[in-house]
């Protein structure tokens, strides 16, 4: 049965953390808009003005345009409906915009009964702590927590590395964006009779990973 699962979240809540874990854990494929989002940049012509707005944007914390993200987004949840792959997302939806053009498109290909949606609650100061002490592995992303004090990715043994995405100043402004941008995603969700699953982000990586398993053991 194909499912998709999505993560609304501040930075730092843990999204991506928990993403990777239920991605290996139920076999789902982590979806990760940034990495998208950075795949499409990584492509793109050097010469091209409208890309390099975009990637200032992103590199000093604001959100990229949500009808570039939305149409790659898309573009992606297709080729993968068409592979039978189930989703977790870390990262969508980010806007209003995005989530009146992505949730239909989910419903089409996946049924809105196999969507769960979650939202991680966490403070700003806790954002700030948690992401400017972390890091991720250059092979894979996958997020690796502040407290960590090795030079490799424990799951992958590849390098790990500092995002520019991940200083104070950044990481407030994206909190900020977050706020304004992304939270309002949650009412919208609401008022479409999506049921949120609410989830207290300031706890451990297991307990908030058991807390977040429960919501499955009866499928």
């Amino acid at each position: 049965m194909k499912q998709v699962v999505i993560f609304i979240a501040p930075p730092g809540a843990g999204k991506g953390t928990q993403s990777d874990i239920l991605a290996k854990r139920m076999g789902f494929l982590h979806l990760e808009t940034s990495q998208i989002i950075e795949e499409k940049f990584a492509k793109a012509s050097l010469d091209d003005e409208d890309i390099n707005k975009e990637k200032e944007n992103f590199r000093t914390g604001k959100l990229v345009t949500p009808e570039k993200v939305t149409a790659w987004v898309i573009e992606k949840i297709r080729g993968l409906a068409e592979q039978g792959t189930s989703i977790v997302f870390s990262g969508s939806f980010r806007t209003l915009y995005e989530a009146s053009q992505e949730i239909p498109v989910v419903e089409e290909l996946y049924g809105r009964e196999h969507i769960k949606i979650f939202y991680i609650t966490l403070s700003e100061e806790e954002s700030v702590r948690r992401n400017a002490g972390r890091r991720i592995c250059k092979a894979n992303r996958h997020p690796i927590l502040a407290d960590f004090s090795g030079d490799v990715c424990p799951h992958d043994g590849s390098e790990l590395i500092k995002r520019s995405l991940d200083t104070p100043e950044v990481i407030r402004r994206r909190y900020q964006e977050y706020l304004d941008r992304t939270e309002p995603v949650l009412a919208f969700l609401k008022e479409q009779k999506y049921p949120i699953i609410e989830v207290n982000g300031v706890q451990g990586v297991e307990q908030l990973s058991h807390d977040i398993h429960q919501n499955f053991k009866a499928n």
